[in-house]
């Protein structure tokens, strides 16, 4: 095996009669010790994730940041539900359509990114985050999705994303994330703004991330700003496996 690295090795990287083979055996094996490691410490919903066929977004474009709130304690529940797991997952073609909308944002405004709060998640998950809202049925069912049914989160689906500006700044959406109350509703940023809830620049940082989603082929929803499909739940039972 080692043989055939060090082949594609000295292809790639060009190497004169100057380097030695000797050189080329210490990267090869300075990279199958890295991507050991890597494997090594792959949390236990990366496994799964990738098990599953999902894929790790910044591996398609690094540009993307990930920030990933049910891995902290700074979230709504105010306790972390993804331990150890730092990196955002989705379905592939899902995956390449974030990518997409990154291209277009660049294409809008260089040097901003879009950074993910939360991409698939455990059904198991679901159910721990839809237990801990302590409100009537009507009210939690529009914030999170019944895991008996299974949302699109669930699937690999959806993701929840924001803008981040030149210097690594997350853009003023008027609400954070996870927001429960209509200042975080996209239905409502027309009247939002006239009583003064909610300023132009807030309003049109939130059409800018629309627009690049809307383009790749995401939806929003009306109670999060943040939150986009890729399909429907329907579509997603068919194209896809839930994730448990």
């Amino acid at each position: 095996m080692k043989k055939i690295i060090v082949l594609v090795l000295f292809t790639l990287t060009g190497c004169g009669s100057h380097q030695s083979e000797h050189s080329v055996v210490v990267k090869a094996d300075a990279l199958i010790h890295r991507d050991y490691c890597e494997k090594k410490t792959l949390s236990e919903y990366e496994k799964f994730f990738i098990k599953a066929g999902l894929v790790d977004v910044q591996k398609l474009d690094p540009r993307v940041r990930v920030k990933l709130k049910y891995s902290t304690t700074d979230n709504l529940f105010g306790f972390d539900a993804y331990g150890d797991l730092e990196k955002a997952y989705l379905q592939k073609d899902v995956a390449q359509k974030l990518v997409n909308a990154q291209e277009y944002l660049n294409m809008n405004m260089p040097g901003t990114c879009l950074i993910i709060f939360d991409a698939a998640r455990p059904r198991s998950v679901q159910q721990i985050i839809w237990d801990s809202l302590k409100m009537p049925f009507e009210e939690k069912i529009k914030y999170a999705s019944n895991p008996k049914l299974g949302g699109l989160h669930n699937f690999g689906a959806a993701v929840d994303v924001s803008i981040v500006d030149k210097n690594g700044k997350e853009l003023d959406m008027g609400s954070p994330f996870d927001f429960m109350g209509e200042l975080s509703y996209p239905e409502n940023e027309a009247k939002l703004l006239k009583e003064g809830k909610l300023t132009q620049q807030q309003v049109n940082d939130r059409k800018l991330l629309r627009s690049v989603m809307y383009k790749a082929g995401f939806f929003n929803i009306q109670t999060e700003w943040w939150h986009f499909n890729s399909c429907t739940r329907e579509q997603a039972m068919v194209k896809y496996k839930i994730i448990e």
